[in-house]
Parts: C-alpha cells; sequence; structure tokens
C-alpha cells in the first residue's frame, strides 16, 4: 500500500469504449491486454481493464452482457496525459499489436466511439493502487459513481471520505480500494468515482456487511454535515481482462 502513503495526486482517467459486436469487443480487449506493458513503459501504471457481464449485475437487468470495455488510465500530471499518444507511437509492440485496430477502415471500425472522464485522486487514497496479484479467476471490482446535486455536497462527499474516515473503515472491513476521485470533467457532474476489488463476489457480500453494521460508520453516516451528499449511485461489477494489471 506504499503507493496510498504517497502525497502527489494522480490524474485518472477512466475510458468506456463501446463496440458493435461481442467479437469487436474481444479484439480490442486482446489488444489492450498485451498492451498494459507499453503503458507501463509509457510511464502509465497500473493500467485496468475490465468488462461487463450479465450474471454479476442482476440489478441492472440486461437481456445479455454488456458491450463496453472500461479502462482505467493513471497519469502523473497534466503534460503526461498530454503527452502519452507520443510516448506510446515509439512503442513498436505495441503498434505492431494495434496496427489492425489502428487501421481500421470507416466501414468497419474497430469500436464505435469512447466516452472519457478524467479525476483527481483523493488526498487520502491519492494513487490508483492495484490489488494483491492473484490467480484467481473470480475476481471482481465495483465501480461506483456517487452523483451530488450540488458542487457543495460533491465536496461535502469527499470530505466525508478524506477527513470522516470513511476510507479507513473500508480499509479495515475488507472493502480494498484501488481508487477514489474527484471527476473534473465527464458526464453526471459533480461526481465522485471510486474502484474497490475483490477475491470474488463472496468477499464483496462479506465486505459490505461488515461495512453496514460498523459502528464508526454508522456514527459517520448519522452526521448531519454530510446529509444529502449523494443524490444517485451508478453501482457496477466488472471482470478484468487477461492483462489487466488491476
Amino acid at each position: 500500500m506504499a503507493a496510498a502513503e504517497d502525497s502527489a495526486k494522480q490524474l485518472i482517467e477512466l475510458r468506456v469504449y463501446h463496440f458493435a459486436s461481442q467479437d469487436k469487443l474481444h479484439r480490442f480487449e486482446e489488444f489492450l491486454g498485451t498492451s498494459a506493458p507499453a503503458f507501463s513503459r509509457a510511464g502509465v501504471s497500473p493500467v485496468g481493464i475490465f468488462k461487463l457481464l450479465t450474471k454479476d449485475n442482476p440489478d441492472l437487468k440486461l437481456t445479455a452482457d454488456g458491450m463496453d470495455l472500461y479502462v482505467v488510465l493513471p497519469h502523473a500530471s497534466f503534460d503526461a496525459m498530454l503527452s502519452l499518444p507520443e510516448r506510446l507511437m515509439t512503442e513498436t509492440e505495441f503498434l505492431s499489436a494495434g496496427a489492425a485496430i489502428f487501421l481500421a477502415p470507416k466501414s468497419d471500425p474497430a469500436y464505435t466511439r469512447y466516452e472519457s472522464s478524467l479525476m483527481l485522486g483523493f488526498d487520502q487514497w491519492p494513487k490508483v493502487v492495484a490489488p494483491a496479484a492473484t490467480k484467481s479467476d473470480k475476481r471482481i471490482v465495483q465501480l461506483r459513481i456517487y452523483e451530488s446535486h450540488s458542487t457543495e455536497r460533491a465536496r461535502k462527499k469527499i470530505e466525508m471520505f478524506n477527513d470522516g474516515g470513511e476510507i479507513g473503515i473500508f480499509k479495515r472491513v475488507g472493502l480494498t480500494p484501488v481508487f477514489f476521485g474527484q471527476t473534473l470533467f465527464g458526464s453526471k457532474l459533480p461526481n465522485t468515482t471510486y474502484m474497490l476489488a475483490f477475491e470474488d463476489e463472496a468477499a464483496m457480500k462479506k465486505g459490505w456487511d461488515a461495512f453496514r453494521a460498523d459502528a464508526d460508520w454508522k456514527r459517520l453516516s448519522a452526521d448531519e454535515q454530510y446529509k444529502d451528499a449523494v443524490s444517485n449511485i451508478t453501482n457496477l461489477i466488472l471482470r478484468p481482462v487477461v492483462g489487466s494489471q488491476i
């Protein structure tokens, strides 16, 4: 957890790629998975690559697996983020692996479009931290977006995490953080977005049960200064793809 103690806040980019078919999604998934080391050499690490499956998200009432890929890219600075494409262009393996992606014709694009949001790490969790390595194929992450009805309430929710001690409660009860970010640019503003990692679904359920029962959380959630800090929650359970560093 050394990275979490570093005071330099990262800029955290969350990309959501949309695809016209599962076949196109799978091909792009393979490309990104094999390209993670190139991103690392370019100074972006750990790279997270995830997909959404129907079986993990019953509350969404999906009729088929998601047609999106979720990609987490940590950047040390704005300059580093802006210069990333140039650095990647010096990566021969990256260019070779992505040739079919980069040169896909207009009539048959590799992906439909992608959306991007940019976040700033929190004081108490300034960087993206990959969970401990495991060979389990049951690993999941939870991506949660907390929308607020005003900028003031959004800031109060961030304060609740940082100064109120909510992050500390998460860590203590088994809700393993990957990142916490104040969204600077993107949709659903103002919002706070964070990601948690779990060995499996059972670990996720156990962690949240412990959180809801925690005495410190009960005290914190009852604190009037944090009232109405969140007006809507998006909750997505995602699976890391082969090659994801998170």
